[in-house]
């Protein structure tokens, strides 16, 4: 009967954003991983505090408590977690929530402790620490438990996870603290070193979606960027083109790619010719860089592509998961 009342919340614990799911009701809340603080008071939790970055005064810091895929600041993480419990399900929730959040393939046993914690603090009942690529792979609507290997490549803003998952566990897998994030900070040294441009995250951002590539373009995109200028110190703008974009970034998306070729040297021969059969599937928000998809198959001969709702499909897994707990429970428990 208890357990009937018992909330269930799915939590995509990234390091750029937390996506909530709701069994029955989908992602309820789609918000950045950024708090707010001046002093020991909290001002801002997502949206609200990432609209901050780069504009506050002094006193008042406004930063991500997960740096790659893991609780950097640990109070931090622990307030925004409540915040966001408290949001979907209202403060006057009666019962305690069952909750499962999303950890890196790579994750320490310390660390996964340090999301259970973070979870129980915030106001969960149970919390469940289950690996991204499992739970990408269930939101993705791959059939984890049968005996074929399935690659999933989960690339967010902090870590790529790459998993070869066959009978609802992980066979072969790896974690690089390389993704979105240092896209990003790859554009912001380029603009920085070759128009003596200083620009912000946001900036680096909003250039590496509207203009950004995994491989070069024929006919180039290009995208006015404002900043502040290095030697003068006053502001300016200038223009830059997908091409440059791509050189800027080489190094990094060589690192993911590597990645891929580590996780397919672990993997034994049949469960490899199961992925030349099925193809990679990508999830998480950079495998929607342009051409992510034709550049993996071009170093690695596989064919590659991007789940529907990629963004989504960490967040959806959580949730499918917990609505048939029993059914995952293996793949959950197994000694992830």
């Amino acid at each position: 009967m208890w357990g009937k009342l018992t909330p269930k919340v799915g939590i995509d614990l990234g390091t750029t954003s937390v996506l909530v799911f709701i069994p029955g009701q989908g992602v309820v809340l789609n918000e950045p991983s950024v708090v707010a603080v001046d002093g020991n008071n909290v001002l801002a939790v997502g949206a609200e505090a990432k609209e901050m970055i780069g504009r506050t005064p002094d006193a008042i810091t406004a930063y991500r408590p997960m740096r790659d895929g893991v609780i950097a600041d640990y109070r931090v993480t622990e307030i925004m977690l409540r915040y966001f419990i408290e949001k979907v399900l209202g403060r006057m929730q009666i019962f305690r929530p069952d909750v499962m959040i999303s950890v890196p393939a790579g994750v320490t046993s310390t660390e996964k402790r340090a999301v259970v914690e973070a979870a129980m603090k915030a106001g969960a009942r149970t919390a469940y620490p289950v690996k991204e690529p499992i739970l990408a792979a269930i939101g993705a609507d791959i059939p984890i438990y049968e005996p074929q290997g399935h690659m999933v490549v989960d690339s967010g803003g902090g870590t790529i996870d790459v998993a070869v998952i066959s009978l609802g566990g992980i066979v072969a897998s790896a974690s690089v603290k390389c993704a979105g994030n240092r896209i990003d900070n790859a554009i912001i040294e380029y603009v920085k070193k070759n128009y003596n441009l200083s620009i912000g995250e946001k900036t680096a951002e909003d250039v590496k979606i509207k203009v950004g590539s995994a491989l070069p373009l024929e006919e180039e995109l290009s995208m006015e960027i404002k900043g502040r200028d290095i030697l003068s110190g006053l502001p300016r703008t200038t223009t830059v083109r997908t091409n440059e974009i791509v050189r800027a970034t080489s190094r990094e998306m060589r690192e993911m790619v590597e990645t891929i070729k580590r996780v397919f040297q672990d993997t034994p021969p049949e469960l490899a010719a199961d992925i030349i059969d099925h193809g990679i599937i990508m999830t998480g928000g950079t495998s929607q860089l342009r051409n992510f998809p034709e550049l993996i198959k071009r170093r690695t001969g596989v064919k590659a592509s991007v789940a529907d709702q990629a963004l989504y499909c960490v967040a959806k897994g959580t949730g499918e998961a917990l609505e048939h707990l029993d059914a995952y429970k293996r793949a959950i428990e197994a000694k992830q």
